[in-house]
């Protein structure tokens, strides 16, 4: 290849999303601006920040491959013409360290910075050893006007570097008589004399050295770079002008240290080790004694805390701040005490975090990508309490109060005692208290020290109240607001009291009382902000609810004085699970009621307009659940529910006390009702609610916020940045407690908890003009361990319709998968800064790591008989919806499979009606609609299949014996293979084909790839997944739309070696002589071995054979299957193992039990409005299959998900999976293991004998990339002529040594194999990803390089390659974005983007 004509092509290094490595503040003048810019180092690029906007300005690469480890700044800036300033900063990386000056363009007048510029100074040579610190320092005696001579560069032989800036060399060097490596060194000092150094030896020791000044020196002459022999050896400075002098040796850590932090004045410093301890020293006045002398120590306090190492650390004059792995950032005092801990990091931890105290604005960044931004203060008088916050002043306020009767009263209490029931704010300054002799307050909060309380009523004398809800209003008439306040006591009465009045006057305008349950049965009272005030729902503990009416006539004054004639009931709810409803949410135009109880159940019940607009009420309405869900929340109770109905597809969204989010969608045509997705908040143990900002002019503080307890702390979390807005320590969710939150609850927060007869309120009330939003995001958070898999995201499939086309062009959209178990959905736009967006899609079962995702989209139509195919429009997945489903698909540890599908694309002009209502919020009023907590193009959990207890895979043990039957299947085709072929003795040996399940936990699946198939006329369409297993098995599963079933298809024949890499191909067949007339599709699998075979598999005969058996499902005659995803906290507890034959079909309440048979053989079971007790299933062993008919010819085995995962039987599979055996295995083309493969598209090759063309790239182990190219020929003759005789033939020719070139039958077409080329030595360590289209081929390997090929005249040739800055890279995959424009996305530890395009212009290969 000519060197002209590569030089035409270029790869370009886009963002990296991974690590933050290095902070560093640059300070900048005081009337430009009073915080600092914040300088970020990740993989090999610096991120440069504006923290008065939270915004990146400019993006910098550095070095090439090498990740930055440190960066230090000059703090002297030199002034430029015009408004400029100029920065030196020098950045460090392994063995490298380069000198920069950064340029700021200021404007003063309008903003502090319009651009910013690097440029390198010099690059200093390469060191011997890593670089560990570096520190700018000034000649002897200079002035702090004077800028900086000198570079010291600290090295991990524990040796010192001294570079004249000014000449550009070294000029001495000093090593310590410690000798020994360093895990980490921390400089301090303007100039050399003052120059202290305190190295972390690998014996868990601090040496605290120093520089002194000897009388012989001698300089270095100036060398080129990369030249200058920077060894250990001791003579490579013969005459030296500075010598080392110990100070100190500090001990008592027993583990590595790793990170340093030097007090201002140099008497202390503060140490972190992998010992989870963090030590402050006091270190010894320099006392000039020689390094041989053995000099004492001084330890002060010992700060534990941490449960896992600690990675950084800093002081000054009142904190110490410190950062480990454990994901907290803690803040201690000088004495040790620990003030406050930080978690907002997920992952490997947070490894550096960064203190300014003029601004008191803390930095912390970690391996998950993100930098987060806080604000810490401290009290005036002692360092008695540090919290996160964002306002400096005094806005957050404590109130402690006593109820009016008890004030001026002590001693015990007894049974007359009066205590608060209830608490319930209104407002941000009115609160609502209800107490057990029936009384009823409002205390008016204008500050902490001016509370006026005011007796509204006394509700009951005789009982105790027992509930309260609050609705307030707009009143039309007066244009002021109201509060409507329903209580109820033990004595079953309800009562409504209207208040009016604002200030610290409310006036009670009305009061009515009516029995509404009999005495101790009244144990909840519900407004629904949807039906006004017009209707309010009352619980008893059977699982009851009433539905009553209140008088039509709204206005306040003519409801004086009226009694219970204002009320009437007119509909009465009995839940199926006999359990007490503990939340609803009604919608008046979805015609909906949903409940939640307290066993984790939702339930829906029918809600009919006509119901509610009636003039005249009728006799009471007894109504009965249209569907439900059974343990949402697994066993815990629902807190609250909302919904949205901006279409026939209605959306529910739940919280609960397992710490999830749950969102479930109701068909109201079909009355089913899917689980779509769950987000699990870790940092709550339990969600009460969940809030939607509105709209506002800072799009930072648009969001979601979870509003929760953890453990005795009641917390508030924002969904969307991952930050904690409020942690406030309570005692639980169990006292009476109430929240109040404004339009931006960082900045307007109301809390207030009853303990020991005192109420405390916090409130904290900022006005909009002085908002500054702490905690913020800086940088998106991505995940937080090793990635191991990705892939693009197609725009067009998340777009449905053109509208929503144009707001995903230009972005690419990538699904990555982590050894944490998590998947995310990230978006990332050329020409940007900055990633736009990653998505959290959810978590596999029990955090088992994600090893493969997959994407499929296109939609292959499977026709029975060889005709045709029509042009008509279908409809998918059992709903009235005009497109093909999107899945992704996610395999991984403990063989988790998870199925996600994309979410359906809503509008918001649905749901605005929703949203009209007023902009503050409490507990009650928080049913913002769902579509606003996730995003709108992003995925929802489907469906998760987990392993029965025990397989029953053929081991591979017995291969040997199953293919050495009768009839050799080595020359079979594709075609299922019967079960009797095996060997008897083999199938008698239950114990090896059933592995022990001490095993079975170590197994996982290692790659998958799936399409999806659907015949022609139906609404079911099936998702086939194959998946490659580490216990050397390959199985082809099917996942059945709409209802969720997980089938066994076939098992590919054991193999010698575990499958690492799976790609899967899909051949139209056409008929030439009729137009070329598709009459179906050849769907092959190939796979890629630990032996460095590649094999290639025909599975068309078992996916045609299935799509035939399952065409006789029919959606009425199914189960519905209730699935929710394992969490390990609200889940049913344990694996429940059932099969189809002992699953129960949906129980369906009814006032009568009904216990019948379908047409499938399936049970439905009902109960009796008296029953108590709802039973889990039916017991009984009976077998089916899906059609209703036997058909032996086809068997296989329906795993059905029972509650959250698939299961079956131990003997279930084995007498009916099909066994397939490869139709031509391709030995030794790699010399170990193949990691990757990939496919190019199907070319039609468009020749009169109907030619079919693909590659497939292969890289392995061996440092090799090998190209196969597949050419597969249709016989028209033998398709239609199903009846003759098929001849079974696979053969491998005569060929070279590195050539394997043959051809074999598929049905009867003809199929043959070129080796095109193989690069011996593609790359210089293990190629972990390839990617190719038939014209580029792309690489990635363990040497953290890409490199593109083209692929042309049967040759592979080298056009461009490129350094990555993702270290130990484990995944790629490719995008087209027009004619030779490429997207590459390489994972590993972190993600970087690159793009390929011509570097001229050029817009075609020549």
């Amino acid at each position: 290849m000519r060197v002209s004509e590569q030089s035409q092509w270029q790869l370009l290094p886009q963002q990296y999303l991974g690590e933050i490595s290095a902070l560093c503040f640059l300070r900048l003048p005081a009337y430009l601006c009073s915080l600092p810019l914040l300088l970020a180092g990740t993989g090999s690029q610096i991120l440069v920040y504006d923290l008065v906007s939270g915004k990146i300005i400019r993006l910098f690469p550095v070095f090439e491959g090498i990740r930055v480890h440190g960066i230090s700044v000059e703090h002297f800036h030199k002034p430029l013409p015009g408004s400029a300033l100029a920065f030196r900063i020098a950045v460090f990386g392994e063995r490298r360290v380069k000198l920069f000056n950064l340029q700021i363009e200021s404007d003063s007048l309008q903003k502090p910075f319009l651009d910013t510029g690097l440029t390198l100074i010099h690059s200093l040579p390469k060191f011997g050893h890593w670089v560990l610190d570096v520190c700018f320092l000034k000649l002897n005696g200079a002035t702090s006007n004077e800028d900086a001579c000198h570079l010291a560069i600290g090295c991990s032989d524990n040796s010192i570097y001294f570079w004249d800036i000014l000449r550009c060399d070294i000029f001495s060097e000093v090593k310590c008589a410690e000798r020994c490596l360093l895990y980490s060194m921390r400089m301090l000092g303007n100039d050399i004399e003052s120059l202290r150094i305190a190295s972390g030896t690998i014996f868990n020791e601090i040496v605290v050295w120093k520089v002194v000044h000897q009388n012989h020196s001698t300089r270095l002459s100036s060398n080129e770079e990369d030249h200058v022999p920077l060894t250990s050896n001791e003579n490579f400075i013969p005459g030296s002008k500075y010598k080392d002098a110990l100070i100190s040796r500090l001990v008592g850590h027993e583990g590595s240290v790793f990170r340093i932090a030097w007090f201002s004045n140099g008497m202390k410093l503060v140490t972190v080790s992998d010992d989870r301890s963090a030590r402050i020293w006091e270190v010894q006045a320099d006392k000039g004694v020689s390094c041989k002398d053995r000099v004492n120590h001084l330890a002060g306090p010992v700060l534990f805390g941490h449960s896992a190492r600690i990675w950084d650390c800093c002081i000054y004059d009142s904190l110490i701040i410190t950062a480990g792995e454990d994901c907290t950032c803690r803040v201690w005092d000088h004495d040790g005490r620990e003030l406050n801990v930080i978690k907002e990091h997920i992952g490997r931890g947070v490894w550096r975090c960064l203190y300014d105290p003029c601004s008191s604005l803390l930095v912390t960044a970690g391996f998950d990508s993100a930098i987060k931004l806080h604000q810490i203060y401290t009290s005036s008088k002692e360092l008695e309490e540090t919290t996160v916050s964002e306002d400096f002043s005094d806005r957050k306020e404590l109130f402690a109060l006593s109820l009016p009767n008890l004030s001026g009263r002590g001693g015990l209490m007894d049974s007359k005692s009066e205590y608060v029931r209830c608490v319930h704010f209104s407002r941000e300054d009115s609160l609502y208290v209800a107490t057990n002799n029936g009384y009823l307050y409002h205390a008016s909060l204008f500050n902490s020290e001016a509370v006026k309380w005011t007796e509204l009523a006394r509700i009951s004398v005789e009982a105790p109240i027992i509930c309260m809800d609050l609705l307030s209003k707009f009143s039309y008439p007066s244009g002021g607001l109201e509060d409507w306040i329903a209580v109820g006591d033990g004595k079953g009465r309800m009562t409504i009291i209207l208040v009016v009045g604002t200030g610290g006057s409310p006036k009670v305008e009305f009061t009515f009382t009516w029995a509404a349950e009999k005495e101790r049965h009244l144990l909840g009272a519900y407004w629904c902000k949807s039906l006004e005030n017009r209707f309010i729902f009352t619980s008893d503990p059977c699982g009851r609810l009433k539905l009553w009416k209140l008088c039509d006539n709204l206005h306040s004054a003519s409801l004086i004085g009226r009694g219970s004639s204002d009320v009437s009931l007119i509909a009465e709810y009995a839940s199926c699970f006999g359990m007490r409803i503990m939340c609803v949410d009604a919608s008046f135009d979805a015609e909906l009621l949903v409940c939640g109880d307290i066993r984790g159940n939702l339930l829906l019940f029918s809600l009919p307009r006509g119901l509610l607009c009636a003039t005249v009420v009728a006799a009471e309405v007894k109504e009965y659940p249209v569907n439900y869900f059974k343990g949402a929340h697994g066993v815990s109770s629902v807190s609250s529910v909302s919904i949205c109905s901006p279409s026939d597809q209605v959306e529910i969204r739940s919280t609960g006390a397992d710490g999830c989010i749950c969102y479930l969608q109701h068909n109201r045509d079909m009355l089913n009702l899917e689980f779509i997705g769950m987000k699990q908040v870790k940092e709550l143990s339990a969600i009460r609610s969940v809030f939607t900002t509105t709209d506002h002019s800072d799009d930072s503080a648009v969001g979601n916020y979870a509003v929760g307890f953890a453990s005795a702390n009641f917390i508030i979390w924002n969904l969307t940045t991952g930050t904690k807005v409020l942690d406030i320590t309570c005692g639980g969710w169990r006292r009476p407690h109430s929240y109040y939150l404004g339009d931006l609850p960082e900045m307007m927060n109301c809390f207030s908890f009853v303990k020991d007869d005192v109420i405390y309120i916090h409130r904290h009330w900022v006005p909009e003009s002085d908002r500054q939003i702490y905690p913020r995001n800086l940088h998106v958070q991505f995940h937080g361990r090793e990635v191991h898999s990705l892939c693009f995201i197609c725009g067009d499939s998340l777009c449905s319709s053109d509208e929503d086309q144009g707001l995903v062009s230009g972005s690419s959209w990538i699904a990555t998968g982590c050894e944490d178990g998590t998947v995310r959905l990230t978006r990332y736009k050329p020409g940007m800064e900055n990633w736009l967006s990653s998505q959290h899609l959810g978590e596999h079962v029990g955090g088992s790591a994600v090893r493969s995702v997959c994407s499929v989209s296109k939609m292959h139509i499977f026709v029975p008989e060889s005709s045709g195919m029509p042009n008509v429009v279908y409809r998918q997945n059992g709903t009235f919806e005009d497109r093909d489903p999107f899945i992704l698909i996610s395999v991984g540890a403990k063989r988790v499979v998870t199925a996600w599908k994309q979410m359906i694309i809503m509008s918001n002009k649905g749901v605005d009606s929703v949203c009209r209502e007023t902009d503050k919020k409490n507990e009650n009023n928080m049913t913002g609609p769902s579509t606003e907590t996730m995003p709108s193009f992003s995925f929802q959990w489907l469906s998760t299949d987990m392993p029965f207890k025990h397989t029953s895979y053929v081991k591979r043990k017995y291969t040997k014996e199953v293919l050495e039957t009768d009839e050799d299947l080595s020359t079979r085709t594709s075609d299922s293979v019967p079960i009797e072929l095996l060997s008897s003795r083999c199938r008698k040996k239950e114990a090896n084909l059933c592995p022990e399940d001490d095993l079975e936990n170590d197994w996982r699946y290692l790659d998958v790839t799936a399409f999806l198939v659907k015949e022609y006329g139906s609404r079911i369409s099936v998702c086939f997944v194959i998946v490659a297993c580490s216990d050397a098995t390959v199985t082809l599963r099917a996942l059945v739309l709409p209802f969720r079933l997980w089938c066994d298809v076939a098992l590919l024949a054991p193999l010698s070696s575990p499958v690492l890499a799976l790609q899967h191909v899909v051949i139209p067949k056409v008929l030439p002589s009729n137009g070329n007339i598709q009459t179906g599709s050849l769907y092959l699998a190939i796979t890629g071995s630990t032996d460095g075979s590649i094999g290639i598999w025909d599975l068309t005969k078992c996916v045609e054979n299935f799509m035939r058996q399952i065409s006789g499902l029919q959606m009425e005659n199914c189960m519905e299957l209730q699935k929710r995803p394992r969490t390990g906290r609200g889940s049913q507890g344990g694996r429940w193992w059932r099969s189809i034959g002992s699953h129960s079909a949906k129980k369906k309440p009814h006032n009568s039990d009904l216990i019948g048979k379908t047409q499938t053989g399936l049970y439905y079971v009902g109960r009796t409005e008296s029953d108590n007790k709802m039973e889990n299933h039916v017991q009984g062993t009976f077998e089916t299959s899906l059609s209703g008919k036997s058909n032996a010819q086809v068997p296989f085995q329906v795993d059905n998900q029972a509650s959250f995962v698939s299961v079956r039987k131990k003997d279930d599979l084995s007498p009916e999976a099909s066994v397939l055996v490869a139709m031509h295995v391709l030995g030794n083309v790699h010399q170990s293991g193949v990691n990757c493969l990939n496919v190019s598209d199907v070319q039609d090759l468009r020749s009169a004998d109907s030619r079919f063309s693909f590659y497939v790239i292969s890289g392995g182990d061996d440092q090799a990339i090998n190209c196969l190219r597949c050419d597969l020929k249709i016989n028209p003759v033998l398709e239609t002529c199903p009846n003759m005789s098929m001849k079974i033939h696979c053969t491998t020719l005569p060929v070279a040594a590195n050539n394997y070139n043959g051809h074999c039958l598929i049905k009867n077409h003809q199929m043959q194999f070129y080796n095109v080329d193989k690069i011996i030595s593609a790359h210089s360590s293990a190629v972990k990803g390839v990617w190719t289209d038939g014209i580029w081929v792309f690489s990635v390997g363990l040497d953290q390089r890409v490199r593109c090929w083209k692929l042309g005249n049967d040759r592979l040739s080298e056009f461009a390659h490129l350094i990555i800055s993702v270290p130990e890279p484990e995944a790629l995959d490719v995008r087209t974005c027009g004619r030779n424009h490429y997207q590459i996305a390489v994972a590993g530890r972190g993600m970087q983007m690159i793009e390929f395009c011509p570097s001229n212009g050029m817009s075609s290969v020549k």
